[in-house]
């Protein structure tokens, strides 16, 4: 008796190799433009989006200070019919602000009028502290002359054979120049991922290494936890 063939399943058929390895190379592509994707565009929608928020805020809360007469926005809606908002208005107008208010005390009434509000400032206790610590800080970083975080340094910490980026803010003076009879400068040393936190440090300058790479790219490799390397330029000397 004949078997009968024709009501037998047909096996199934599996892709050659070079099927599979095709479509596996085709997976790997696509992945990679995906991820080559998200390394182009991440960044840029980040900094947009960071821009927008920040200029938004800044708008936000100088726009509404701004007399109606000179606020463009009113304009907007008596001519046009629109409620739009002028974006970076509110940025525009703190600077020119800032600007007018430095050409104002640069002159002789304007000094006058700081130190006025200054010495009643003094007879203020809490206020008087925190407003001297703000200004030092701002003088020193702003004026042109200060070396303050502007000088990239390896220090070892928090044990020998260790070493962190640290940034060199200034020279160890006063009391504390005299108590450790060493010449010492002081460094900042900063936390990862955040560097606005960190560790004020006393150290003498033979024990530092300068690094040749701009401050810039030590915040950098500094934030990013060491991914963002700034390159090979890490060669260090001692500090003269």
């Amino acid at each position: 008796m004949e078997s009968d063939d024709s009501n037998m399943p047909e096996p199934e058929k599996t892709p050659a190799p070079s099927e599979q390895s095709s479509r596996l190379g085709i997976f790997a592509r696509l992945r990679a433009y995906f991820f080559a994707g998200v390394l182009v565009t991440a960044p840029i929608a980040i900094t947009i989006a960071l821009a927008v928020w920040i200029i938004g805020y800044i708008d936000d809360q100088i726009v509404p200070l701004i007399p109606q007469r000179y606020n463009p926005d009113t304009y907007f809606q008596q001519y046009l019919g629109v409620d739009f908002g002028l974006p970076g208005l509110g940025v525009l107008v703190l600077i020119l602000t800032i600007t007018l208010i430095g050409a104002f005390t640069a002159g002789l009434v304007g000094r006058w009028i700081v130190r006025f509000g200054e010495k009643l400032l003094d007879r203020m206790p809490i206020i008087r502290s925190l407003y001297k610590l703000t200004k030092q800080i701002f003088q020193t970083v702003l004026q042109n002359q200060s070396n303050a975080f502007r000088q990239a340094v390896l220090v070892e910490y928090p044990r020998p054979g260790l070493w962190a980026i640290a940034f060199v803010t200034a020279e160890t003076q006063g009391e504390l120049h005299k108590l450790l009879e060493r010449d010492t400068v002081n460094v900042f040393l900063p936390t990862t991922p955040n560097p606005t936190s960190g560790f004020l440090l006393f150290v003498p300058k033979e024990d530092i290494k300068i690094l040749n790479m701009p401050v810039e790219d030590a915040v950098k490799l500094v934030i990013s936890a060491g991914i963002v390397h700034p390159g090979d330029d890490l060669a260090g000397i001692d500090l003269k």
